[in-house]
């Protein structure tokens, strides 16, 4: 059932200018004296001896010495694209489109500065040097960026590579080169040479945007020496710093390089509005593609997936819904910005006037308590490390206190299970209704029990959970998305007063297809589908769409589903059919709707319960879900990592990474340590085992050997995607001959 809701390098120095910056920002963007790289030959020809090296050392342009005589034309004007609300000045007669009216992404940053001038909208503190934007700095920057990308010769639809890490100059050279009409190639600076190299290559990139130095260097031999780069640009750092011999006859230049090329073009082109133009500029359509970004790729190797201006822009229309963000709520970034999930929800964020606090892993913790987010959006990890962090605070405190702490959430998460009940928000995948006399006996009897738990469960806001609110801000809401939300997390979270909103989509989708709204916030779901989207649950061997209740494969319809995979026409008809719909190859079902009952206010709200690819058939014919059972057993302090493990085998198996210091403890406690207050690995073994049968109880299936590994999974050994999902055909692909010879022991 359904749930909806070339030549032209040279004339782009001479294009039509935007208006003169504002005497109150000239102050605050004049350049020191730098000396730029040569333009690249075809665009040096258009500038005049006496005007190729204007003030600050800027190449300038002087339009009228762009053309052969005076008033004379071009026999084939050079063709430019641009965003049509951002930059209406370079269009003729400008556009008619009103301020909301966005035909490419790049368009919204005239809407913020318009609305929001002056507000703060950005704070990068830990890269140097430590930045901060108004919305209308912002604004210039990325126009300024885009206009120096022309200058050094740009052409719209052409490819540029960009990778490189989280913060402000990230999304200047984002939003700078979608604003050209030319495509973005995106990527983080921790994954390897080899598929960075594979990436710029498929793409047909003509250049490369770095965010290092020190990332630059690594680069310069496995990977700078292999590619054709029309030129190299520098987000951080000094040009000084790097490897100067890689790069031998490519024109480099730093970030602020190009923004002062883009900055004196536009002064320049500002008063050279009355000459004859030698470019013909073009509106970027909602249907041109925007950016390719490279599926991070759990399993298989990634593949371009071609989001469009359209896709995005259904993004940052409709996600309000879900996070009603208002001007000045402050939101803490920490995503790889490449992601489509961090990258969607920033261009969202910003139209609504917000501000945005770049940080790290490393720093996270520190600015929750310093800037207190109204909300964060981030992975599950990062929610599963809060859970954590607080647990061990907890067991760290007296005997007294650590009691009654543990028992008062016990008391809280007693209490919001009655809650769900009375307030009709318990998950059942069960269509028949229940009788009425049944309905309000199990209603009646969650009042009661809800009404005596009440007083303590507010006793325990004042004694605890008012200081873990102090200690990690996010005063609104942890928006969740990227992965799979344990429902331990879930639950705790909800009983302490601190609200996480699920949600769910992939790359291929732009990528949110439902979440989980804030006066709706039903746990083990995933939320109701976003506005003009449709889900289906369809039989995974028939293809034939399933009741609601019913378990398959998930598949999306709606603006924001990709355009298809680049240059991978037989991969994108394998998931996107003649209709529009995207085989998601997640497995999930869908809520009835029922009008009484404990799941009156969840129906048509997804579940999720795992990828058709994670599924294990054991040699008995069984299939057999594995998140359900690395979530349960990941609850465990003494489990860090685990891989459920056994295709085609009798049972299950599981790899497992210990977190050496509780077993460590626990085996003090238990007083299992040998002579030398050393662990033996049968004492690792048996301690696992304890803690596999205690805390996957409950679940359908249960573990048989374990392979225990001391290295944990990262995004450094390609564990780890970059959104730190395991890469489970890496891990079973790494130890396949240590299982083997684990089910033959067994």
């Amino acid at each position: 059932m359904l749930a909806s809701s070339g030549s032209g390098q040279m004339a782009a120095l001479c294009s039509p200018a935007q208006p003169l910056l504002p005497s109150t920002l000239l102050p605050l963007r004049r350049r020191s004296r730098r000396r730029l790289p040569p333009l690249s030959s075809s665009a040096a020809l258009l500038l005049s001896p006496a005007r190729r090296r204007g003030r600050c050392g800027v190449p300038r342009c002087d339009a009228a010495s762009a053309s052969p005589s005076a008033g004379s034309t071009l026999e084939h004007p050079v063709r430019r694209k641009c965003s049509p609300l951002l930059e209406s000045a370079l269009l003729p007669g400008g556009n008619g489109l009103s301020t909301h009216d966005w035909m490419a992404v790049p368009d919204i940053w005239r809407t913020a500065a318009e609305k929001y001038a002056d507000r703060v909208a950005l704070i990068d503190p830990y890269h140097e040097p430590p930045s901060e934007f108004t919305y209308k700095q912002l604004e210039q920057e990325i126009l300024d960026f885009s206009q120096g990308l022309r200058v050094i010769g740009v052409a719209p639809d052409e490819k540029l590579a960009l990778f490189a890490d989280n913060s402000c100059r990230w999304l200047v050279a984002d939003q700078g080169i979608m604003a050209t009409g030319a495509i973005n190639v995106v990527r983080g600076t921790r994954s390897s040479d080899e598929e960075l190299f594979q990436i710029y290559t498929h793409s047909e990139s003509i250049a490369l945007v770095v965010d290092s130095p020190q990332f630059f260097n690594r680069l310069a031999e496995s990977f700078i020496s292999r590619i054709n780069a029309r030129f190299i640009v520098l987000l951080w750092g000094e040009k000084s710093c790097l490897n100067s011999k890689s790069v031998s006859g490519i024109p480099l230049y730093d970030f602020k390089d190009i923004t002062q090329l883009g900055q004196e073009s536009r002064v320049t082109l500002r008063h050279s509005r009355e000459q004859d133009q030698q470019v013909v500029f073009e509106t970027i359509t909602p249907d041109d593609v925007a950016t390719l970004i490279y599926t991070s790729g759990t399993s298989g190797t990634p593949k371009g997936v071609m989001l469009t201006h359209r896709n995005l822009l259904h993004q940052i229309k409709n996600l309000w819904d879900f996070v009603p963000a208002v001007p000045g709520d402050r939101f803490v970034s920490m995503l790889p910005p490449w992601h489509a999930y961090e990258r969607a929800s920033e261009y969202f964020i910003f139209t609504y006037g917000i501000q945005q606090v770049y940080t790290t892993v490393k720093y996270l913790k520190e600015d929750l308590q310093r800037y207190q987010p109204q909300y964060i959006v981030s992975v599950p990890l990062v929610y599963e490390t809060l859970y954590s962090s607080i647990q061990r605070q907890i067991s760290s405190s007296s005997t007294a206190r650590k009691f009654v702490a543990l028992a008062l959430i016990k008391i809280s998460l007693l209490y919001m299970e009655a809650k769900r009940i009375y307030e009709g928000t318990v998950l059942s995948n069960n269509p028949a209704k229940p009788s009425f006399i049944t309905y309000m006996m199990n209603w009646l009897s969650a009042r009661i029990v809800a009404a005596i738990l009440w007083p303590l469960h507010n006793l325990a806001k004042k004694l605890v959970y008012k200081k873990i609110h102090s200690a990690i801000g996010i005063s609104k809401a942890g928006i969740s998305g990227g992965g799979s939300l344990p429902m331990h997390v879930d639950k705790f979270f909800e009983a302490i007063g601190v609200k996480v909103q699920n949600g769910y989509g992939l790359t291929e989708t732009s990528p949110v297809v439902a979440a989980r709204r804030p006066f709706c916030n039903v746990l083990g779901t995933v939320g109701h589908p976003v506005k003009h989207t449709e889900i289906k649950v369809v039989d995974i061997e028939t293809d034939e769409v399933l009741p609601d209740g019913s378990k398959g494969v998930v598949k999306i319809r709606g603006p924001q589903v990709m355009k298809g995979y680049y240059k991978n026409p037989s991969a994108t008809n394998k998931v996107l059919d003649q209709e529009g719909w995207f085989n998601t190859g997640d497995i999930g079902w869908i809520i009835p709707h029922s009008p009484t009952g404990p799941s009156r206010k969840c129906g048509g709200m997804l579940v999720l319960e795992g990828r058709a690819k994670d599924t294990i058939v054991l040699t008995t014919g069984e299939n057999v879900e594995p998140a359900e059972i690395e979530e349960a057993a990941s609850r465990s302090n003494l489990i860090n990592q685990i891989v459920v493990v056994g295709q085609d085998k009798r049972r299950l198996g599981a790899i497992i990474v210990p977190n050496y210091d509780e077993v460590l403890v626990t085996a003090k406690r238990k007083s299992i340590l040998d002579g030398n207050d050393e662990l033996g690995k049968d004492n690792v073994l048996n301690l696992l085992y304890d803690e596999l049968r205690t805390w996957t109880a409950d679940c359908s299936f249960q573990i048989g050997p374990i392979l225990i590994v001391d290295e944990p999974f990262t995004v450094d050994n390609g564990l780890l995607t970059p959104t730190l999902k395991i890469r489970r055909d890496k891990v079973t692909a790494k130890y396949q001959i240590e299982i083997d010879a684990l089910y033959k022991v067994d």
